[in-house]
């Protein structure tokens, strides 16, 4: 087994410094296409590889010209099980850093980390992990594990741009400044976006403060916000939207006469649709967690995705 030893801010070396599997030197050397979600192509620029959208954003707004980044999942993926293919694994084989969101939700990632000698940031360490919980909608294998979207959170969101930017200092010191005033600037666009999150949604009516998903994916932000949540299931799984799960849900939207429901753009929204026939709810949009859009869509930025949500979500409740 690899060793590794843990260093502060999440950051994680492997020890022992095994030679990378042969098997992955054969795809480094093998033609393809590189990924649509590059950070630059400057010869000589560190290589940093992140397991999806959201994370390459938060490192690109950091790193800025100092570094490649690539997104091993592209733009639309659906994360939690994802499944890394050949192309993945050439396009981040000499990455010389690595970042995941840690808190459960990239079971595949061990096919890289296994693979490389590069140093691994967890990008939610020092997040204080929301479990999921029993209730309406739950599914009973996930309760109690920790909820891993916490980049749903502004306030989370700058804690991993503070773990991320440790650790691009680390891989280049000479870069500290840069690096630490791009960080500054971009926590304080978030904190901003924290305070316009309190402020929209501090309109909501009381009897409709609940915000209705298909996943449990907005634990962090409805924290922050002061909302009830419901949802349909925990964590993505096959066994989304199940007659039990809607059932519960539709009762809860009758009790509380929420007026609307929301699904995630990475899952199909059908059993929510079902949900919103069967009540008076409204299905009031898609919101974006597990992925950005393409650079044509929505939410082609990590700040993007929070404004999109906050402003949909608001929207969908009544907030005037």
């Amino acid at each position: 087994m690899p060793k590794y030893e843990v260093r502060p801010g999440g950051s994680v070396r492997r020890r022992g410094a095994g030679i990378v599997a042969g098997a992955l030197a054969l795809v480094v050397v093998a033609t393809g296409c590189s990924a649509p979600t590059s950070g630059g192509s400057a010869p000589g620029l560190p290589l940093v590889a992140t397991t999806f959208t959201v994370l390459a954003d938060i490192t690109r707004q950091v790193a800025g010209d100092r570094a490649r980044v690539e997104s091993i999942t592209r733009p639309g993926a659906e994360v939690h099980g994802y499944e890394p293919t050949s192309g993945d694994l050439r396009r981040v084989a000499d990455a010389d850093l690595l970042v995941d969101n840690g808190l459960g939700l990239e079971a595949w990632f061990s096919r890289f980390t296994d693979r490389s000698d590069a140093e691994r940031v967890v990008a939610s360490a020092g997040v204080t992990p929301i479990p999921l919980r029993g209730g309406v909608g739950s599914d009973a294998d996930s309760v109690g594990q920790p909820n891993p979207h916490a980049w749903m959170s502004p306030t989370a969101g700058a804690t991993y741009v503070r773990n991320i930017t440790d650790a691009l200092v680390r891989l280049d010191p000479d870069s500290e400044s840069h690096f630490r005033a791009r960080a500054a600037a971009y926590t304080a666009e978030l904190e901003a976006i924290g305070d316009e999150l309190a402020a929209r949604l501090r309109d909501v009516p009381p009897a409709s403060r609940m915000l209705v998903t298909c996943e449990g994916a907005f634990s962090y932000l409805t924290r922050d916000a002061g909302l009830d949540e419901g949802y349909l299931w925990g964590v993505n799984s096959d066994r989304q939207g199940t007659p039990r799960q809607i059932a519960a849900l539709i009762t809860t939207l009758r009790d509380r006469e929420v007026p609307a429901v929301f699904c995630e753009s990475t899952v199909s929204d059908t059993a929510m649709r079902q949900v919103a026939r069967e009540t008076d709810a409204a299905f009031a949009g898609t919101l974006y967690v597990d992925s950005l859009s393409g650079p044509d869509g929505p939410v082609p930025t990590y700040l993007d995705l929070l404004r999109h949500d906050v402003e949909t979500i608001a929207a969908g409740l009544g907030a005037r």
